[in-house]
Protein backbone atom coordinates (compact mmCIF):
# COMPACT_ATOMS: atom_id res chain seq x y z
CA UNK A 1 0.00 0.00 0.00
CA UNK A 2 2.95 2.46 1.15
CA UNK A 3 4.86 1.83 -2.29
CA UNK A 4 1.23 1.99 -3.90
CA UNK A 5 0.64 5.69 -2.06
CA UNK A 6 4.10 6.35 -3.63
CA UNK A 7 3.73 6.09 -7.12
CA UNK A 8 0.26 7.36 -6.83
CA UNK A 9 1.72 10.75 -5.19
CA UNK A 10 4.47 10.36 -7.94
CA UNK A 11 2.12 10.23 -10.10
CA UNK A 12 0.33 13.22 -9.38
CA UNK A 13 3.52 14.81 -9.24
CA UNK A 14 4.48 14.33 -12.72
CA UNK A 15 0.62 15.26 -13.63
CA UNK A 16 1.37 18.31 -12.27
CA UNK A 17 5.14 19.52 -13.69
CA UNK A 18 3.05 18.72 -17.44
CA UNK A 19 0.67 21.00 -16.38
CA UNK A 20 2.79 23.77 -14.97
CA UNK A 21 5.24 22.81 -18.30
CA UNK A 22 1.73 23.43 -20.69
CA UNK A 23 1.04 26.51 -18.39
CA UNK A 24 4.37 27.58 -19.33
CA UNK A 25 4.39 27.16 -22.63
CA UNK A 26 0.97 29.16 -22.87
CA UNK A 27 2.08 32.07 -21.38
CA UNK A 28 4.84 32.41 -23.36
CA UNK A 29 3.17 32.06 -26.50
CA UNK A 30 0.62 34.84 -25.63
CA UNK A 31 3.76 37.13 -24.49
CA UNK A 32 5.45 36.54 -27.69
CA UNK A 33 1.73 37.10 -29.33
CA UNK A 34 1.49 40.09 -27.80
CA UNK A 35 4.46 41.25 -28.63
CA UNK A 36 4.37 40.89 -31.98
CA UNK A 37 0.57 42.43 -32.25
CA UNK A 38 2.70 45.54 -30.43
CA UNK A 39 5.72 45.79 -32.47
CA UNK A 40 3.37 44.87 -35.58
CA UNK A 41 0.76 47.27 -34.83
CA UNK A 42 2.97 50.18 -33.74
CA UNK A 43 4.63 50.32 -36.89
CA UNK A 44 1.87 49.75 -39.29
CA UNK A 45 -0.23 53.15 -37.49
CA UNK A 46 3.07 55.33 -37.33
CA UNK A 47 3.45 54.34 -41.38
CA UNK A 48 -0.04 55.67 -41.70
CA UNK A 49 0.06 59.14 -39.51
CA UNK A 50 1.25 61.42 -42.32
CA UNK A 51 -1.28 60.32 -45.04
CA UNK A 52 -4.36 60.36 -42.68
CA UNK A 53 -2.71 64.19 -41.75
CA UNK A 54 -2.41 65.50 -45.31
CA UNK A 55 -5.73 63.47 -45.92
CA UNK A 56 -7.35 65.68 -42.95
CA UNK A 57 -5.86 68.52 -43.90
CA UNK A 58 -7.25 68.70 -47.35
CA UNK A 59 -10.74 67.53 -46.31
CA UNK A 60 -10.51 70.49 -43.49
CA UNK A 61 -9.32 72.93 -46.47
CA UNK A 62 -12.51 72.06 -48.38
CA UNK A 63 -14.72 71.99 -45.93
CA UNK A 64 -13.91 75.48 -44.14
CA UNK A 65 -14.10 77.03 -47.84
CA UNK A 66 -17.97 75.29 -48.88
CA UNK A 67 -19.27 73.54 -45.69
CA UNK A 68 -21.89 76.60 -45.42
CA UNK A 69 -22.62 76.19 -49.21
CA UNK A 70 -23.34 72.43 -48.91
CA UNK A 71 -25.61 72.76 -46.10
CA UNK A 72 -27.20 75.56 -48.32
CA UNK A 73 -27.23 73.25 -51.62
CA UNK A 74 -28.75 70.35 -49.08
CA UNK A 75 -31.58 72.89 -47.81
CA UNK A 76 -32.38 74.34 -51.25
CA UNK A 77 -32.22 70.77 -53.29
CA UNK A 78 -35.85 70.17 -52.92
CA UNK A 79 -37.44 67.35 -54.74
CA UNK A 80 -33.50 66.91 -56.61
CA UNK A 81 -32.11 66.31 -52.41
CA UNK A 82 -31.42 62.54 -52.73
CA UNK A 83 -29.40 63.32 -55.87
CA UNK A 84 -27.64 66.25 -54.27
CA UNK A 85 -27.28 64.75 -50.66
CA UNK A 86 -25.90 61.63 -51.83
CA UNK A 87 -23.30 62.79 -54.02
CA UNK A 88 -22.07 65.65 -50.78
CA UNK A 89 -22.42 62.78 -48.38
CA UNK A 90 -19.72 60.64 -50.35
CA UNK A 91 -16.71 63.32 -49.65
CA UNK A 92 -15.92 63.13 -45.63
CA UNK A 93 -17.56 66.44 -43.83
CA UNK A 94 -17.19 67.19 -40.17
CA UNK A 95 -20.41 66.77 -39.01
CA UNK A 96 -22.60 66.18 -42.04
CA UNK A 97 -24.76 63.49 -41.01
CA UNK A 98 -25.19 65.45 -37.95
CA UNK A 99 -26.12 68.59 -39.78
CA UNK A 100 -28.50 66.45 -42.07
CA UNK A 101 -30.36 64.58 -39.41
CA UNK A 102 -30.76 68.35 -37.52
CA UNK A 103 -32.42 69.51 -41.11
CA UNK A 104 -34.71 66.63 -40.94
CA UNK A 105 -36.11 67.13 -37.68
CA UNK A 106 -36.41 70.88 -38.81
CA UNK A 107 -37.97 68.99 -41.92
CA UNK A 108 -35.80 71.42 -44.05
CA UNK A 109 -35.04 68.31 -45.77
CA UNK A 110 -36.85 65.16 -46.81
CA UNK A 111 -36.70 61.91 -45.61
CA UNK A 112 -35.46 60.43 -48.47
CA UNK A 113 -32.64 63.69 -48.59
CA UNK A 114 -31.81 62.27 -44.99
CA UNK A 115 -31.25 58.29 -46.27
CA UNK A 116 -29.47 59.31 -49.16
CA UNK A 117 -26.96 61.41 -46.85
CA UNK A 118 -27.26 58.29 -44.30
CA UNK A 119 -26.24 55.69 -46.97
CA UNK A 120 -23.46 57.74 -49.01
CA UNK A 121 -21.38 59.17 -46.03
CA UNK A 122 -18.26 57.28 -45.87
CA UNK A 123 -17.32 59.06 -42.55
CA UNK A 124 -13.26 57.62 -41.76
CA UNK A 125 -13.58 54.67 -44.48
CA UNK A 126 -11.99 57.29 -47.23
CA UNK A 127 -9.15 58.69 -44.63
CA UNK A 128 -8.36 55.23 -43.99
CA UNK A 129 -8.34 53.79 -47.37
CA UNK A 130 -5.87 56.39 -49.06
CA UNK A 131 -3.54 56.24 -45.67
CA UNK A 132 -3.73 52.63 -46.82
CA UNK A 133 -2.82 53.15 -50.38
CA UNK A 134 -5.58 51.28 -51.43
CA UNK A 135 -6.19 50.82 -55.42
CA UNK A 136 -8.51 53.19 -57.28
CA UNK A 137 -10.09 50.71 -58.72
CA UNK A 138 -11.55 50.00 -55.60
CA UNK A 139 -11.86 53.21 -53.12
CA UNK A 140 -13.78 54.60 -56.91
CA UNK A 141 -16.31 52.16 -57.32
CA UNK A 142 -17.17 51.88 -53.42
CA UNK A 143 -17.63 55.71 -53.52
CA UNK A 144 -20.30 55.08 -56.28
CA UNK A 145 -21.78 52.41 -55.27
CA UNK A 146 -22.73 54.50 -51.87
CA UNK A 147 -23.69 57.20 -54.16
CA UNK A 148 -25.87 54.99 -56.54
CA UNK A 149 -27.76 52.97 -53.42
CA UNK A 150 -28.04 56.60 -51.50
CA UNK A 151 -29.94 58.25 -54.37
CA UNK A 152 -31.77 55.50 -55.70
CA UNK A 153 -33.07 54.70 -52.00
CA UNK A 154 -34.03 58.41 -51.36
CA UNK A 155 -36.17 58.67 -54.44
CA UNK A 156 -37.82 55.05 -53.04
CA UNK A 157 -38.29 56.67 -49.93
CA UNK A 158 -39.80 60.22 -50.78
CA UNK A 159 -42.00 58.19 -53.05
CA UNK A 160 -43.22 55.66 -50.52
CA UNK A 161 -43.67 58.08 -47.59
CA UNK A 162 -43.66 61.19 -48.96
CA UNK A 163 -44.36 64.16 -46.45
CA UNK A 164 -44.19 68.58 -46.97
CA UNK A 165 -41.22 70.34 -45.69
CA UNK A 166 -41.76 73.16 -43.92
CA UNK A 167 -39.34 76.49 -44.60
CA UNK A 168 -37.61 78.91 -42.90
CA UNK A 169 -36.57 76.55 -39.83
CA UNK A 170 -33.29 77.87 -37.82
CA UNK A 171 -31.37 74.48 -37.32
CA UNK A 172 -29.15 74.65 -33.99
CA UNK A 173 -26.21 72.28 -32.63
CA UNK A 174 -24.55 70.66 -35.57
CA UNK A 175 -21.10 70.30 -34.84
CA UNK A 176 -20.79 70.50 -31.60
CA UNK A 177 -22.09 66.97 -31.89
CA UNK A 178 -19.63 65.41 -33.56
CA UNK A 179 -16.69 67.08 -31.56
CA UNK A 180 -14.77 67.69 -34.32
CA UNK A 181 -13.33 70.77 -33.14
CA UNK A 182 -13.92 73.09 -36.29
CA UNK A 183 -13.70 76.22 -34.18
CA UNK A 184 -9.82 75.14 -33.79
CA UNK A 185 -9.11 76.18 -37.30
CA UNK A 186 -8.13 73.90 -39.93
CA UNK A 187 -4.40 72.99 -38.88
CA UNK A 188 -5.24 72.05 -34.88
CA UNK A 189 -8.59 70.43 -36.25
CA UNK A 190 -6.86 67.98 -38.90
CA UNK A 191 -4.01 67.37 -35.81
CA UNK A 192 -7.22 66.66 -33.25
CA UNK A 193 -8.81 64.39 -36.34
CA UNK A 194 -5.44 62.34 -36.91
CA UNK A 195 -4.75 61.65 -33.28
CA UNK A 196 -7.96 60.48 -32.94
CA UNK A 197 -8.15 58.39 -35.81
CA UNK A 198 -4.66 56.93 -35.34
CA UNK A 199 -5.57 56.01 -31.81
CA UNK A 200 -8.77 53.85 -33.12
CA UNK A 201 -6.70 52.32 -36.05
CA UNK A 202 -4.02 51.27 -33.46
CA UNK A 203 -6.42 49.43 -30.73
CA UNK A 204 -8.27 47.85 -34.01
CA UNK A 205 -5.30 47.08 -35.40
CA UNK A 206 -3.73 45.39 -31.49
CA UNK A 207 -7.00 43.79 -31.55
CA UNK A 208 -7.24 42.08 -35.02
CA UNK A 209 -3.47 41.10 -34.72
CA UNK A 210 -3.97 39.58 -31.27
CA UNK A 211 -7.34 37.89 -32.72
CA UNK A 212 -5.52 36.14 -35.40
CA UNK A 213 -2.80 35.16 -33.35
CA UNK A 214 -4.96 33.38 -30.76
CA UNK A 215 -7.71 31.70 -33.56
CA UNK A 216 -6.00 31.77 -36.36
CA UNK A 217 -6.77 33.85 -39.35
CA UNK A 218 -8.12 30.56 -41.12
CA UNK A 219 -9.89 29.57 -38.13
CA UNK A 220 -12.02 33.07 -38.52
CA UNK A 221 -12.15 33.50 -41.77
CA UNK A 222 -13.79 30.30 -42.13
CA UNK A 223 -16.46 32.11 -39.47
CA UNK A 224 -17.33 34.78 -41.78
CA UNK A 225 -16.45 34.62 -45.52
CA UNK A 226 -17.57 31.47 -45.57
CA UNK A 227 -21.23 32.57 -44.29
CA UNK A 228 -22.34 35.16 -46.74
CA UNK A 229 -25.61 36.21 -44.96
CA UNK A 230 -24.08 36.37 -41.74
CA UNK A 231 -21.20 38.72 -42.86
CA UNK A 232 -23.63 41.29 -43.42
CA UNK A 233 -25.74 40.60 -40.79
CA UNK A 234 -22.93 41.41 -38.46
CA UNK A 235 -20.87 44.32 -40.03
CA UNK A 236 -24.41 45.96 -40.43
CA UNK A 237 -24.34 46.05 -36.33
CA UNK A 238 -20.82 47.39 -36.13
CA UNK A 239 -21.77 50.35 -38.58
CA UNK A 240 -25.03 51.28 -36.43
CA UNK A 241 -23.00 52.17 -33.51
CA UNK A 242 -22.54 56.10 -33.66
CA UNK A 243 -19.12 56.42 -33.70
CA UNK A 244 -16.32 56.79 -36.17
CA UNK A 245 -14.73 53.58 -34.50
CA UNK A 246 -17.35 51.67 -36.25
CA UNK A 247 -16.21 52.91 -39.62
CA UNK A 248 -12.54 52.27 -38.78
CA UNK A 249 -13.67 48.61 -37.48
CA UNK A 250 -15.27 47.91 -40.56
CA UNK A 251 -12.57 49.35 -43.19
CA UNK A 252 -9.81 47.54 -41.61
CA UNK A 253 -11.49 44.18 -41.43
CA UNK A 254 -11.95 44.58 -45.25
CA UNK A 255 -8.56 45.27 -45.53
CA UNK A 256 -7.36 42.41 -43.30
CA UNK A 257 -8.88 40.19 -45.75
CA UNK A 258 -11.27 38.91 -43.16
CA UNK A 259 -14.68 40.29 -43.91
CA UNK A 260 -16.02 40.18 -47.81
CA UNK A 261 -16.60 43.55 -49.61
CA UNK A 262 -20.49 42.75 -48.95
CA UNK A 263 -20.07 42.81 -45.69
CA UNK A 264 -17.92 45.72 -45.47
CA UNK A 265 -20.57 47.79 -47.54
CA UNK A 266 -23.29 46.52 -45.79
CA UNK A 267 -21.42 47.72 -42.65
CA UNK A 268 -20.49 51.43 -44.38
CA UNK A 269 -23.95 52.23 -45.12
CA UNK A 270 -25.53 51.36 -41.82
CA UNK A 271 -22.67 53.94 -40.60
CA UNK A 272 -23.68 57.24 -40.26
CA UNK A 273 -20.98 58.81 -38.00
CA UNK A 274 -22.61 60.07 -35.27
CA UNK A 275 -25.72 61.12 -37.72
CA UNK A 276 -27.96 58.87 -35.78
CA UNK A 277 -27.24 60.00 -32.23
CA UNK A 278 -28.25 63.30 -33.28
CA UNK A 279 -31.28 62.56 -34.92
CA UNK A 280 -32.53 60.89 -31.37
CA UNK A 281 -31.35 63.57 -29.74
CA UNK A 282 -33.18 66.44 -31.99
CA UNK A 283 -36.12 64.43 -33.25
CA UNK A 284 -38.31 64.40 -30.39
CA UNK A 285 -40.58 61.07 -32.56
CA UNK A 286 -39.03 58.43 -30.81
CA UNK A 287 -40.75 55.83 -32.82
CA UNK A 288 -39.89 57.16 -36.45
CA UNK A 289 -36.64 57.81 -35.14
CA UNK A 290 -36.45 53.29 -34.12
CA UNK A 291 -38.19 53.09 -37.87
CA UNK A 292 -35.50 55.47 -39.42
CA UNK A 293 -32.60 52.84 -37.90
CA UNK A 294 -34.39 49.62 -38.72
CA UNK A 295 -34.67 50.43 -42.37
CA UNK A 296 -31.24 51.75 -42.73
CA UNK A 297 -30.33 48.49 -41.19
CA UNK A 298 -32.66 46.74 -43.60
CA UNK A 299 -31.00 48.72 -46.75
CA UNK A 300 -27.74 48.20 -45.74
CA UNK A 301 -27.68 44.51 -44.62
CA UNK A 302 -30.08 43.51 -47.87
CA UNK A 303 -27.40 45.32 -50.15
CA UNK A 304 -24.72 43.57 -48.68
CA UNK A 305 -26.13 40.13 -48.92
CA UNK A 306 -27.09 40.75 -52.90
CA UNK A 307 -23.30 42.10 -53.45
CA UNK A 308 -22.12 38.44 -51.60
CA UNK A 309 -24.42 36.53 -53.87
CA UNK A 310 -23.30 38.08 -57.44
CA UNK A 311 -19.51 38.74 -57.03
CA UNK A 312 -18.94 35.70 -54.23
Amino acid sequence: MKKCGIVLNANELHLHLELFAYRERETETMLHILEHALEHTFIDTVKLIPFLFLTYLAMEYLEHKAGDKVNTWVRRSGKLGPVIGSILGVVPQCGFSAAASNLYAGRVISLGTLFAIYLSTSDEMLPILISEKAPLNLIIPVLAAKAAIGILAGFLIDFLFHRKQEEHVHIHEICEHEHCHCEQGIFRSAVSHTLQITFFIFLVGLLLELVLGIVGEETLEALILNRPVVGPLLAGIVGLIPNCAASVVITQLYLQGIISIGAMLAGLLTGTGVGILVLFRVNHNKRENLKILGLLYLIGVLVGIVVECVIG
